[in-house]
């Protein structure tokens, strides 16, 4: 059991190798044997645009392309495709092909890059089939030339409304569709490719225009296209040539005509004077050839229904679809843009535009100015009107009271004052002033927002509103200014204070210097009137108690007469005594107590 487990992976090994070694055989891609080519080097005419004018008939005068209407016909199925086996006339070759009308080509119809958007920057080639499925293609078939050497697309690439190249002015047939709708088939100057004013949202190069307004145009168009030698022959051999074709034309009514037939190269299909009188039994009216032989593939809901003329390796008795260039793929019906420029949703290949838009691409507003006049913007919704205004077209400012966008806002503004519709800032009438016309003009001041200052004589007030000099003042302003007065005179009358001490001289001796001394000399005065007082009451005492004399009164009378007799006595004694002492013996009261 363990060895058969063993060997099971070497088994599965084997047998995935033997699978993938049967695909590798069975994988057959194309050698690009037929080869089909208009000229042997570069690709297109070298003249200009103004030779292909000057060279065709007058009839068509100075127009070089043909134009048709759009077809519209969204009623109908996208398109029919009708496969065909037919005589060729004036010959016993006959042909298998494939005839393809589309509806609505604007909408239905698409040039496709190889393997989808950015192929031909990579220079890419890709089946017909991968980039069918790819895209989604109802029906799909080969468009474009290009390099069999490099890969590169040739000629003008318009796809889906993106510039993908222009040939820089070469005059080759060109099919295209412009943004109206339009069907054009021609020669286009390298003007009419980049032209913006209807510009072209599919656009494909090819080789000979075939039908010009129901007539064949092969011989103008080699004149127009130069008769160059090419890889196979020369141009005239190109044209004449039997092989498989592709060719794309528009019927009376504006539908696109797809048509292809199997061949090969100088062995089987048509030339293109049998292409051209075939289309024209169809009931087309301008037709173009695109690149033929080996590329000439038809696919059905991403299945090759052609008939390849290229051989195949490994095994070359089989046919395989060559790797080419652009498409042309017949698709559901799609809007043009495919999201209707976000205003819309696309239904059956139309927009269905959103509540405010209209137009075929949702593109226009219903509103369009001057319908909100100088003061709104039209939008989806209608107008929206600028701040301060409404109405329907955004004719009427908003209601007083009220401002702001919608005037939606409520205004606060007293005593009279008027609001800003726009901003709400309030302007006061005369005699108040604030963010809300509050308060009273400030004394001293009147008018509108209190802007004016008074001029009164001896800067007295006014009149708040009028300005008037003569201004009978309220009660509580009345009593404002008499309580301001007083406060202001005292502050007057305690600066007046300060500024004269300020400016006084100053003493040299401060005040409590001065009371010291006059308090020092008060106590003297008091102690000297009390000295006095005492010796007053003293004298009085001794008056009326002579006992307690401390002195003796003697009238200066006696004492002269005592002196004399003293004198006198002395002399007879002859004793002289001194005057001194004889005085205190006289006065002095200690000397008379004593005795």
């Amino acid at each position: 059991m363990a060895a058969v487990s063993a060997k099971c992976p070497f088994v599965w090994l084997l047998l995935w190798l033997w699978v993938r070694l049967s695909e590798t055989e069975n994988t057959r891609v194309s050698v690009g044997d037929d080869i089909l080519q208009p000229y042997a080097h570069g690709h297109g005419p070298s003249h200009s645009h103004r030779h292909v004018r000057d060279c065709q008939s007058v009839v068509h005068g100075n127009s070089t392309y043909e134009s048709q209407p759009p077809n519209h016909h969204s009623g109908l199925p996208v398109a029919e495709s009708t496969v065909f086996v037919s005589d060729v006339s004036g010959s016993s070759r006959m042909v298998y092909g494939h005839i393809t009308a589309v509806q609505d080509p604007l909408r239905t119809l698409s040039v496709l890059e190889p393997g989808g958007p950015g192929g031909c920057g990579m220079k890419q080639r890709v089946s017909v089939e991968e980039t069918a499925e790819a895209a989604g293609c109802l029906y799909a078939q080969n468009a474009g030339f290009f390099s069999t050497s490099t890969g590169r697309c040739l000629g003008n690439v318009v796809s889906d409304g993106r510039m993908v190249q222009d040939s820089g002015g070469v005059q080759n047939a060109q099919f295209g569709i412009r943004k109206d709708g339009t069907l054009v088939f021609g020669y286009l100057s390298q003007e009419d490719v980049l032209d913006q004013s209807n510009p072209f949202v599919q656009l494909v190069s090819g080789v000979v225009w075939l039908l010009r307004n129901g007539e064949v145009y092969i011989n103008q168009s080699l004149k127009a296209e130069c008769d160059k030698t090419q890889e196979t022959g020369n141009f005239q051999t190109f044209v004449d040539v039997v092989s498989a074709r592709t060719a794309v034309g528009h019927d009376a009514e504006g539908k696109l005509i797809l048509f292809h037939i199997d061949g090969q190269t100088g062995v089987r299909g048509m030339n293109l004077w049998e292409v051209a009188e075939s289309l024209k039994s169809y009931g087309v009216i301008n037709a173009i050839n695109l690149d033929g032989g080996g590329s000439s593939t038809y696919v059905t809901d991403g299945s090759l229904a052609s008939y390849p003329s290229d051989h195949c390796v490994p095994d070359s008795r089989w046919r395989c679809a060559r790797p080419v260039s652009t498409v042309l793929c017949v698709h559901q019906r799609r809007c043009q843009p495919e999201n209707c420029n976000g205003h819309g949703d696309c239904v059956d290949g139309r927009c269905r535009c959103h509540q405010g838009w209209e137009g075929k691409e949702c593109d226009s507003l219903v509103c369009q100015p001057p319908a909100c006049g100088p003061h709104g913007v039209c939008t989806a919704g209608g107008c929206v009107c600028d701040a301060g205004w409404r109405g329907k077209n955004c004719s009427q400012e908003c209601l007083p009271g009220f401002y702001g966008d919608g005037c939606n806002q409520t205004c606060a503004c007293f005593n009279g004052g008027s609001c800003d519709p726009v901003h709400g800032r309030c302007a006061c009438p005369s005699g108040f002033h604030g963010d809300t016309c509050e308060q009273v003009c400030p004394l001293g001041f009147f008018g509108p927002s209190c802007a004016q200052a008074c001029r009164c004589d001896d800067l007295c007030t006014c009149d708040p509103q009028t300005g008037s000099c003569n201004a009978t003042l309220q009660g509580e302003t009345n009593y404002t200014l008499h309580r301001a007065g007083h406060c202001l005179a005292k502050q007057m009358f305690t600066l007046w204070r300060r500024d004269e001490e300020a400016h006084r001289e100053q003493p040299l001796l401060t005040e409590r210097s001065w009371l010291l001394i006059t308090s020092a000399l008060a106590s003297l005065l008091s102690a000297s009137l009390l000295l006095h007082f005492v010796r007053a009451c003293r004298s009085a005492a001794a008056a009326h108690f002579p006992e307690r004399r401390d002195y003796s009164y003697v009238p200066l009378a006696d004492i002269n007469r005592a002196d004399s007799h003293a004198e006198a006595r002395s002399r007879k004694s002859g004793f002289i005594p001194d005057d001194s002492d004889s005085q205190d013996e006289i006065w002095s009261p200690s000397q008379s107590g004593r005795s």
